[in-house]
């Protein structure tokens, strides 16, 4: 993997702790109690950053009645007009200074998605410490370059594109000396089928890019973020809701703060568990050679006699010789008296 860059208080790299995002999106209903109840929730659920999004419908879209802004995707958004759909999600941007405020307070990074240049000015003024580039977006390569600009990390989501797109973003950052780039894998699906996931392309990614890599994922659970994180995902992002029945946007592919728990303690678990690719024995693995296979004497054997298969054989412990010099053994006379249950050793052998 690539470098460690530092989104706030935290490093994410290769060496790091998995950097796991809370996505709020539209789950704070246009409430302000509510949202920071999910700011609250979050950092009791063990995320590292809270993330919000900065847009309106009309930095967005335009509000026409025409064909081309109905949503037809096969999403739970389906048959709403595109203006209507953000008008509903969106977050007022006034919130967003004391929300922020709010989650440094208490420990979270909190940054955002910018939809269009006014939104990168305004939390340019609120300092943020990250862009995040959302997947619909990563085709506009102007906005991309005024994010990189900043100067800022940028985390972008590729859940829309082909490899070509991901190629042209990276190199709008890199274009604007903006090198600190976290692509993060997507599927576009809300909520995302497990069949188009393709978690193995992390690997690629991480070997193509040579960045760090993440993932956004929007299927339902928590087992892709967890099998992401085996497979060399170092940034996981996920929709958080205080309770689907809410409703909302966003609810049914959000966890709950129960489930983004047990998410952050599955990823948690795993990276221990992942260590690192050495066949060198731990302590307690060579502790666990003494009950490994040994040669022992199972019978008492006399001065003189010789070693046969019927009186020493290889059983545990692993205190006598290696079982691969019963050979070397075999037919071979006894010193001196042995009793059974002694390792076999080179003294006792003639």
């Amino acid at each position: 993997m690539a470098q460690t860059l530092r989104i706030g208080n935290k490093k994410v790299g290769n060496n790091e702790p998995v950097f796991i995002i809370a996505e709020m999106s539209a789950n704070h209903n246009q409430s302000y109690d509510l949202a920071v109840k999910t700011i609250k929730a979050a950092k009791k659920a063990g995320a590292d950053a809270i993330k919000m999004q900065t847009y309106t419908a009309d930095t967005l879209t335009i509000d026409v009645d025409k064909k081309h802004f109905t949503i037809k995707q096969g999403s739970v958004w389906d048959g709403k007009s595109l203006y209507k759909l953000y008008q509903k999600a969106y977050m007022p941007w006034e919130w967003q200074p004391k929300l922020k405020k709010l989650a440094e307070k208490l420990g979270l990074i909190c940054f955002s998605s910018p939809f269009d240049k006014t939104a990168v000015d305004f939390l340019e003024k609120m300092k943020v410490p990250a862009y995040k580039v959302a997947s619909y977006e990563i085709t506009d390569v102007p906005l991309i370059e005024y994010m990189a600009s900043k100067g800022k990390p940028i985390l972008i989501s590729t859940g829309i594109a082909t490899l070509s797109d991901m190629k042209e973003a990276v190199a709008a950052c890199k274009k604007k000396g903006n090198s600190q780039i976290i692509l993060l894998k997507c599927t576009s699906g809300y909520p995302a089928p497990l069949e188009e996931v393709n978690l193995k392309i992390i690997p690629d990614m991480i070997k193509r890019f040579n960045l760090i890599i993440g993932i956004s994922d929007h299927t339902l659970g928590i087992g892709v973020p967890v099998a992401a994180v085996a497979l060399g995902a170092k940034v996981i992002e996920k929709h958080f809701i205080l309770d689907r029945s809410l409703g909302g946007p966003d609810s049914e592919f959000s966890l709950e703060p129960k489930e983004f728990m047990q998410m952050v303690n599955s990823v948690r678990t795993a990276e221990k568990a992942l260590g690192k690719a050495t066949y060198k024995l731990t302590g307690k693995m060579r502790k666990g050679r003494s009950i490994s296979r040994s040669l022992f004497f199972v019978k008492d054997v006399c001065a003189g006699e010789r070693i046969t298969e019927d009186n020493v054989r290889s059983i545990r412990p692993g205190f006598g010789l290696h079982p691969r010099e019963m050979k070397k053994i075999i037919r071979r006379k006894i010193k001196s008296n042995v009793t059974r249950g002694t390792p076999v050793s080179w003294r006792h052998i003639k």
